[in-house]
């Protein structure tokens, strides 16, 4: 009886891992015309702007990520990523900035620049009229990162199914009537 609940579980894992990996082959090339798509259209900016205009050098001297990528801890034991926007505050950052006292009379320090509550448009960097293809360029590559973000946590599934199936398999080789 053990053997045969061992076989049903060991397909219904074998069934779920390969619509896992059928779900991962079509995320993996989703990825790759994202990005492909992206570059595409970051050349069509060089060239409508001018190949020294969308460049290194026209980047910001202090750079602020937009998004991070967090990951958790499913309850099936397996991490999970997901892409969060820099801005949105976490409760780690909510509350006063200084705790300590302020001197109101002493000498006198330049106030450094404070980063902005929200990051700034890199876009705005090469100008304020950018051509459409930039925002297109732009637009690939955050829907490339949210692929790739899924990509991971899709690859940490499989993983999991893979470590399981051996499981399952060593079970099953155990309990076979000419298993030493």
């Amino acid at each position: 009886m053990a053997a045969l609940d061992l076989k049903a579980e060991l397909d219904s894992l074998l069934l779920q891992l390969l619509r896992d990996l059928e779900e991962l082959e079509v995320k993996r090339g989703a990825l790759n015309a994202r990005v492909e798509e992206g570059w595409l259209s970051l050349a069509k900016a060089r060239y409508a702007m001018g190949a020294k205009s969308v460049g290194p050098l026209q980047y910001a001297s202090r750079m602020e990520p937009q998004v991070c990528v967090c990951a958790s801890e499913t309850q099936n034991g397996f991490q999970t990523f997901r892409v969060v926007r820099a801005d949105a505050q976490t409760p780690e950052e909510v509350g006063p900035r200084e705790s300590a006292l302020r001197r109101r009379k002493g000498p006198t320090k330049t106030p450094e620049p404070e980063p902005s509550a929200a990051p700034q448009d890199p876009l705005n960097w090469f100008g304020i009229l950018v051509p459409h293809s930039l925002r297109q360029a732009q637009a690939s590559f955050r829907d490339g990162l949210q692929l790739a973000a899924d990509i991971a946590s899709l690859q940490t599934r499989i993983s999991w199914g893979r470590s399981q199936l051996r499981g399952i398999q060593e079970k099953l080789k155990q309990l076979e009537p000419g298993a030493a």
